[in-house]
């Protein structure tokens, strides 16, 4: 991926009301525990997504994010290498480029997503306001991303299971 498109990257925020949302950027790239990071706002409803990207040689690279147990907001939903258009990185010098990234969406039930609001005004929907409800803020998804790389980076640091034997179909 190259700068040009992470600096591109911007949601169209029209109709969306005011909220803390206003002060936060689109993209943030950055690393943790030596884990490239991103934090990347949904294109269409405006949430939050987190990624951490893993490279080849961490036991879970292209793993099925289903068979990846780690505890994040909402569990992991995404699970794929760069896609060379919004979750990809620029890597920094001795960095590779080839990583696989795990992430997870901050648009479930009781997220709160300021183009979801819009829409739902724009169809007619009336959205009761749940005490439960929150807006997930990109401090509060930083957090989750760094929580995931720290558990990444645990599984990386775990003994490789020994290979067991196939069972036996003879009974005893």
């Amino acid at each position: 991926m190259n700068i040009d498109k992470v600096n591109a990257f911007k949601v169209d925020r029209t109709g969306w009301d005011a909220g803390e949302w206003d002060a936060e950027p689109d993209r943030v790239d950055f690393h943790h525990v030596g884990f490239a990071c991103l934090a990347l706002r949904n294109m269409k409803y405006g949430s939050w997504c987190g990624y951490v990207g893993v490279p080849s040689s961490h036991p879970d690279y292209q793993r099925n994010y289903n068979d990846v147990d780690v505890d994040c907001h909402g569990g992991l939903t995404y699970g794929d290498v760069c896609d060379n258009e919004h979750i990809c990185h620029v890597p920094q010098p001795g960095e590779p480029d080839d990583l696989c990234w795990f992430g997870f969406d901050c648009n479930h039930c009781w997220d709160i997503a300021p183009g979801s609001i819009m829409l739902d005004k724009k169809y007619g929907f009336q959205r009761g306001t749940d005490p439960m409800s929150d807006y997930r803020s990109l401090s509060y998804v930083r957090h989750q991303i760094e929580k995931l790389a720290e558990q990444l980076l645990e599984r990386a640091s775990r003994p490789s299971p020994e290979p067991q034997e196939p069972p036996s179909n003879e009974r005893p």
